[in-house]
Parts: structure tokens; sequence; C-alpha cells
């Protein structure tokens, strides 16, 4: 036996080796024993109910943040587009203005007026609209669908992130107004709150009825995110009052709970008091038009995942 080796044969570095690992392996034992009692005292926090429904807004939220950041010429719609609208419209009331004095100036306030609160419409209606076209433009969507998000998760994350985006378009019209025509929209009051609300409700519902033809009838359509305000604009009487609009088309104009916005806010251009009733009218059609919004885009949804049509998006 040489003297490398022990009484049974086996090698001294090996026996001692063994020792040392055993005593190494009990002292790991032990320290995941403590780190384990640790790990049962402080327990991850879950959330549920209204908390991880605002979690996963917020995610939605900064995901459009990100791509916003990513792809700066996305601002065209929120920067440029409206320095373009207070432009030409703002010149277009400069030269009504030099006609008549009080009918010019009149009719100046109202196109300026007007193309501000427009964009409280479009500037909602179209950040809603365009946050599920982002999805299908980056084969996204399919993605979104295997997730626990809920549709109304989802909504209301795209339009949490299109409230900046309006605050930044609303915001380069106010202030285009005021440095390039000296019209300052906060000179109308307060009563600028409900009506700036009641649009931007209706601008909502518009994106959720576009929202569900795109997912009924495919890409194609998401023309309509864009040419649906085209439509609604004349029919709103922005600039004008209703009966300027040919008699077919004022009990439409009507209907629209924009044109009673408008109206309120002509009223307010023209230093009378708030037209409360036109905005109680404005209101409940939106209400209306939200619910009739809502079962449309609900339905669309079923059929979309009923017969696959995911594919048209992919």
């Amino acid at each position: 036996m040489s003297a490398a080796e022990g009484d049974h044969g086996q090698p001294i570095r090996e026996r001692s080796g063994a020792r040392t690992a055993r005593s190494e392996g009990a002292r790991v034992e032990g320290m995941s024993a403590a780190e384990t009692m640790g790990a049962a005292t402080e327990r991850p926090v879950r959330l549920h109910g209204w908390a991880l429904t605002w979690l996963r807004m917020r995610a939605v939220a900064r995901r459009h943040a990100y791509v916003l950041l990513r792809s700066p010429h996305r601002l065209f719609d929120v920067t440029l587009w409206p320095l373009v609208d207070v432009l030409l419209f703002g010149a277009l009331a400069t030269y009504v203005a030099r006609g008549h004095a009080t009918a010019g100036g009149k009719a100046a306030g109202y196109l300026i007026a007007g193309i501000v609160l427009w964009h409280v419409v479009y500037q909602s209606q179209i950040s809603v609209s365009t946050g599920l076209l982002e999805e299908t433009w980056s084969r996204n969507l399919l993605n979104l669908m295997v997730t626990p998000l809920r549709e109304v998760e989802y909504v209301g994350g795209v339009a949490l992130f299109g409230m900046v985006k309006l605050a930044m378009g609303v915001g380069v019209v106010a202030l285009g107004a005021l440095v390039f025509y000296s019209f300052d929209v906060s000179t109308l009051g307060f009563g600028l709150i409900p009506i700036a609300t009641v649009l931007l409700f209706v601008g909502w519902t518009i994106a959720l009825f576009v929202i569900g033809v795109v997912l009924r009838f495919g890409a194609g359509a998401e023309a309509l995110a864009w040419g649906v305000m085209f439509v609604v604009m004349p029919l709103s009487g922005i600039f004008y009052p209703v009966d300027a609009l040919p008699v077919v088309l004022q009990p439409l104009a009507l209907a629209l709970p924009t044109t009673h916005a408008f109206i309120a806010l002509r009223g307010l251009v023209d230093a009378h008091a708030l037209a409360w009733g036109q905005i109680g009218i404005a209101a409940a059609e939106t209400v209306v038009l939200a619910i009739l919004a809502c079962w449309f885009m609900v339905r669309m949804l079923r059929i979309f995942r009923r017969r696959g049509l995911i594919t048209r998006l992919m």
C-alpha cells in the first residue's frame, strides 16, 4: 500500500475531497433552508381587479410611447398637420375679417375656435384607431390575442396614450392661433371644458366604429381612420350654422353630437353664456352612439374570432 492510500485502499486525497464536499453540501443546504424561510416571508405581490387593469393599460400606453419615440415621423399627426390647419383656416379668417369689421370678426372667431376644438375630436379618434392599425402593421395582433390582456384594457391603454397626443396636437393648434393670429382660445372661458369633454368622447366613439370595421373587413378598411373624419367635419357645422347646409343633410347633421357641441362653441365666441341645452343634447347623443359603437365592435370581434379573420391582418 502506498503512502497516498488509506486503510481501505482509497486515496487520502479523494477521502479528504469527499469530506470537503459533504461539509460544503451541508453548508449550502443550511443556507438554502434559510433562504427558503426568507422567501416564504417575502411573497410577491399579486395584483387583482382595478390595480391589474391599470397596470396593463399603462403597459399598452408605454408600448405605443416607445413606438412614437423610435419613429419620430409619426409626430406628423400631432405637429405638422395641426400647424397646417391653423395656418390655413387662420389665413382664411384673416381674409374674411377684412371685408366687414363686425361680421368678418365674428366669422374669423368661428373659424379659428372651430379648428382648435375640431382637433379634440380628430386627435382622440385618430390615436385610438391608429393604435389598432399599428398592431396590424407590426404583425403584433396575434401576440396580443394570446395574452391575458382584455379588449377593454387594450382600448383603455391606447386611449390613455392618445391623451398625450391629444394634448400635443391641440396645444400646437392653440399656440399657433395665438402666435400667428393673436387668438387666445382660453378667453372663451370655462365653457370650453364641457364642450371639449363631449368632443373627446365623440372621437373615442367614432374610433370604436372604425376598429370594428377594420376587424371585419381587414386592413383595406384602414382608410376610414382618416376618411371618416372628413365626412363628419362638414356635417358638424364647425364654422357655420346647420341651416347653411342643404335641407336634405340638416336632419343628419342634427343627429351628430358634434353639431350641438359646436353650436355651443359659437355661442361662446359671440360672448353668450354656455348653451347647456345644446351640451345636454350632445351628451345624450354621445351616450347613444357609444352604446351602438360598443355593440358593433363586440359583434365584429366575435365574427373576427369565429371566422379566423386574423389571417387578413398578418
